[in-house]
């Protein structure tokens, strides 16, 4: 059941009637325990056989984080740094096992085997649950941050299940830190007209990347990598220079649908994305794409790391960096693609460190026109290509395709790409549409994505603009796709 489904808006409408029920806002409480409720049938649609494993994870670490506290309360500090640390290879733990068991065990089978060394394995049957990279994420941070004293532990088992579960955002993120969400299940909503109006614009906006954008995308991007060996290398190389932007519109739609849900509810959802295609370099994209990710991978792994390595100056620096990348990159998935995919940011890290432009984030401005200055644009331009590039490797299903399909982008020969008829030729310039949105939406890069969208000054023209969306919607859906997010 995914958010731009029929079945999901019959599910919603009677999760929303029902959570703003006179009875249900008579506490906190109530509401949080339909919302837990609501939240587990969702989950358990998607896969019932994980309920248990949600379930036991969340009992789990809720009781490690009241030990923790009262262990530091009675400066148990031994005993709380082990608790600290106990959590936290839990969360691993179940990472590994649930992800990455099989692959580490085969590449270790194929490394033997490479060394003469028969051995065999038998590939386990292991379940991936859905979701399990962001609440685990959710899980891990929570510890850490009692341990930290950034927030006191949450006494009320269901107030915790329900942040840990919280159906909108268990599949495919954001992920929300502790300290922003469970202060949010502690009072009574009320449905706020202004809040429920910016959700419903972000719901839709998130249906119209998703629905028109990057499903029809994924129908040219797809066809090239199906018959790589025999497309033009023009094919070839717009397919690379499209997977960005369906990838975007793909995981932005989502976010903006779950976000959007979230604020009808009264919640405020961490934002995922600020524009990332304004960037200039690989460390403001990274400061702007998947930002629930990146700023917990920052937060958790490369900070304490850059501490560790402080000694060795900017060497510390990049050691850091490439750890911190190579971990995104992993994170997305148990294969080798990944982990290239993520050493390949890292590096481009270095030359960044090196000249000191590591960590300056330089607001962007625009000429007298309104439009990027030409030097901000040719660096806009060259981050995006270094993004399409590596994508080639988040894209393949291993080494091997991705090093085939750029193989063919370089040799195939430049003949017309047949594959783009003119209904595609529409697609795309939809889709280019979308990077002019963003340049116009760029003003409001501190405020929450598309809280107000202000294209458009006049009531008659915004709402102009909305039934146009609408009607882009129901006129070029394309085929249905599944979420690129819900396999991580």
């Amino acid at each position: 059941m995914v958010v731009n489904s029929y079945s999901f808006l019959l599910f919603f409408v009677v999760v929303f009637i029902v959570y703003y029920l006179p009875v249900c806002r008579k506490s906190p409480r109530l509401q949080n325990t339909w919302l837990l409720l609501v939240s587990y049938v969702f989950y358990g649609i998607a896969d019932w056989r994980m309920i248990p494993l949600l379930l036991g994870a969340t009992v789990v670490f809720w009781g490690l984080g009241l030990m923790l506290r009262n262990d530091m309360d009675n400066h148990r500090t031994r005993r709380a740094s082990r608790l600290t640390t106990l959590g936290v290879v839990l969360g691993i733990a179940v990472l590994l096992y649930f992800k990455y068991l099989n692959f580490f065990a085969e590449s270790l089978a194929d490394i033997l085997c490479a060394m003469g060394l028969q051995v065999s394995w038998n590939t386990l049957h292991i379940i991936l649950p859905i979701g399990v990279s962001f609440f685990t994420f959710k899980l891990i941070s929570y510890i850490i941050e009692i341990h930290r004293e950034h927030i006191m532990p949450c006494r009320d088992l269901t107030e915790f299940a329900a942040y840990i579960a919280f159906f909108p955002t268990i599949l495919s993120g954001p992920i929300d830190r502790p300290d922003k969400f469970l202060p949010q299940l502690q009072r009574v909503h009320t449905l706020n007209y202004l809040q429920a109006a910016n959700g419903c614009r972000q719901i839709l906006w998130g249906m119209f990347t998703k629905m028109v954008i990057a499903d029809n995308l994924a129908i040219i991007t797809s066809n090239a990598w199906t018959a790589y060996d025999s497309q033009s290398s023009a094919m070839l190389l717009i397919a690379i220079l499209l997977y960005p932007i369906q990838l975007y519109a793909d995981f932005d739609g989502y976010s903006n649908m779950a976000i959007g849900v979230g604020k009808l509810l009264g919640f405020e959802v961490n934002r995922n994305f600020n524009h990332p295609f304004l960037a200039r370099n690989m460390a403001e994209f990274w400061r702007r794409w998947h930002m629930s990710l990146t700023g917990w991978i920052t937060d958790y792994v490369f900070m304490p790391l850059n501490i560790a390595f402080r000694n060795i100056g900017n060497v510390g620096i990049m050691l850091a960096a490439i750890i911190n990348l190579v971990l995104i990159g992993l994170w997305h998935g148990a294969n080798w693609t990944f982990g290239v995919f993520g050493l390949y940011h890292g590096l481009l890290f270095i030359p960044l460190i090196l000249s000191g432009a590591f960590g300056k984030n330089k607001k962007l401005k625009a000429n007298a026109y309104g439009l990027p200055f030409l030097k901000d644009f040719g660096k806009m331009i060259l981050t995006f290509c270094l993004w399409a590039l590596s994508l080639v490797f988040f894209r393949a299903d291993n080494l091997t395709q991705a090093f085939d399909f750029l193989w063919a982008t370089g040799t195939n020969g430049f003949a017309a790409p047949l594959a783009i008829d003119n209904y595609s030729k529409l697609y795309i310039l939809i889709a280019l549409v979308l990077l002019v949105v963003e340049w116009i939406q760029r003003k409001q890069e501190h405020a929450l994505q598309l809280q107000e969208f202000r294209l458009f000054s006049r009531r008659a023209v915004r709402f102009a603009f909305y039934l146009l969306i609408i009607l882009l919607i129901i006129t070029f859906t394309g085929k249905s796709q599944a979420f690129i997010y819900f396999q991580f």
